[in-house]
């Protein structure tokens, strides 16, 4: 359980510069920091930097950068990379070979750690700004990647920026964002964990759900490929000297309509089917890939037995089994659940209501939750049309969302 966090007073600040490396000075002042002053103070410098956060997010919105592309990750990291460091981050890159590079940024000093997390690679292709281009209307900015999850980003950033400027918290904050979220963290996933053992609480620059509202549970994400092999023959000579592999698999994926009879809550796609050659021949393999999703722990070790457990009906075929669970559960323990509310007290200081709801999507805060860190997510930009053709964010949310995520740090440092 988190402790019940008063706001702490102001102390240091930071003196940023436009080189890599910060230097941190110290500034001896005494004033009598009430919660209501510092968020004042906090909400009004996010707001005076709204044309900042804005412009941030467009430039790096405007360097698309696709999962499967590293050199356009890459290119959207420099970016980033410049942009961190103008602002007094120390950044690192974590090269890798066949993914784009990842970023890890630090802000401060001490031991009581913040982990900012999220990802800049997108889903959409090189070249989709030219079909949806960056453009206000409304109040709202559209554009591939903006929501998910340039926005948020932008929103880390202007936290940092504000928490230097007004109050220093006595801990660091680490901002980490990696280049293959979109594509299940294969090459991220060991410094996420790494990262997020070293903090006392991970925020996820997610974006929101409907209305703005947090994520504090998400299912978790599995896959599995069923690979069935039969004995090929002449369709219209000798069927009868063949095992179909179509046929088989067709009665798999009936079969595995039981699962979400068997485990509640879960839930299953085949979203994937190949198989066969030609018409005339009895196919001797198919193959199928299914996306498994799951609340609970209890219920992925379910699943693994019900998947694992698979035997075939037609004679002369078999069947193979691979993949697993590749995010665990977001769960709502009371970690999260405390996170939840003191970011709901803030926002209702703020004059904005906070909710919070669930989600079958997977993100990287559903690793980190499964470490037992205390993880919040869903704290990015406020939108809607996530890999969509409408993706957009609510320009206006931009300032008071990172007002909202300065103070939380700000509470949860103060309480060690």
């Amino acid at each position: 359980m988190l402790p019940n966090i008063s706001w702490g007073h102001y102390g240091h600040r930071f003196d940023t510069t436009q080189a890599w490396l910060i230097r941190v000075i110290t500034v001896s002042r005494v004033v009598p920091a009430t919660r209501w002053t510092m968020l004042k103070d906090l909400l009004h410098y996010c707001e005076t930097e709204h044309d900042w956060v804005l412009e941030t997010t467009m430039a790096l919105a405007c360097l698309e950068s696709p999962t499967e592309d590293k050199a356009a990750v890459d290119r959207c990291g420099l970016e980033l990379t410049q942009r961190m460091s103008a602002i007094g981050g120390v950044v690192n890159r974590f090269c890798q070979s066949e993914a784009g590079d990842h970023l890890r940024a630090e802000f401060g000093t001490g031991d009581d750690q913040i982990l900012f997390l999220g990802h800049f690679d997108t889903v959409w292709p090189v070249g989709q700004m030219s079909k949806m281009p960056l453009e206000i209307r409304d109040g709202r900015l559209f554009g591939p990647g903006v929501f998910d999850m340039k926005g948020g980003i932008a929103i880390g950033m202007l936290a940092a920026r504000a928490l230097a400027e007004v109050t220093v918290p006595p801990g660091r904050i680490v901002m980490l964002w990696t280049s293959d979220e979109e594509r299940g963290s294969a090459s991220s996933r060991a410094l996420i964990e790494q990262e997020a053992l070293r903090s006392h609480a991970v925020f996820v620059l997610e974006p929101g759900l409907l209305g703005g509202a947090v994520k504090t549970a998400r299912k978790g994400c599995g896959e599995f490929r069923l690979t069935v092999r039969g004995v090929a023959s002449h369709a219209g000579v000798e069927p009868d000297q063949g095992s179909s592999a179509v046929h088989e698999l067709a009665a798999q994926i009936v079969d595995l309509q039981r699962l979400q009879a068997e485990v509640p809550g879960a839930s299953l796609n085949v979203g994937v089917i190949t198989g066969g050659t030609r018409p005339n021949v009895v196919a001797e393999e198919a193959r199928a890939t299914v996306d498994i999703r799951v609340e609970t722990p209890e219920d992925a070790k379910q699943v693994e037995l019900f998947m694992r457990g698979r035997t075939t009906t037609v004679p002369g075929t078999n069947i193979e089994i691979d993949g697993t669970f590749t995010r665990p559960p977001l769960e709502r323990t009371d970690t999260v659940k405390q996170l939840y509310h003191r970011a709901r007290a803030i926002a209702e200081r703020l004059g904005h209501e906070l909710r919070e709801g669930s989600t079958g999507g997977g993100s990287d805060g559903n690793l980190t939750a499964a470490l037992g860190v205390p993880t919040l997510d869903g704290l990015g930009a406020i939108g809607a049309g996530a890999h969509a053709l409408h993706e957009h964010i609510d320009v206006g949310g931009l300032s008071w969302r990172a007002a909202l995520l300065a103070a939380l740090v700000a509470e949860v440092q103060a309480g060690d």
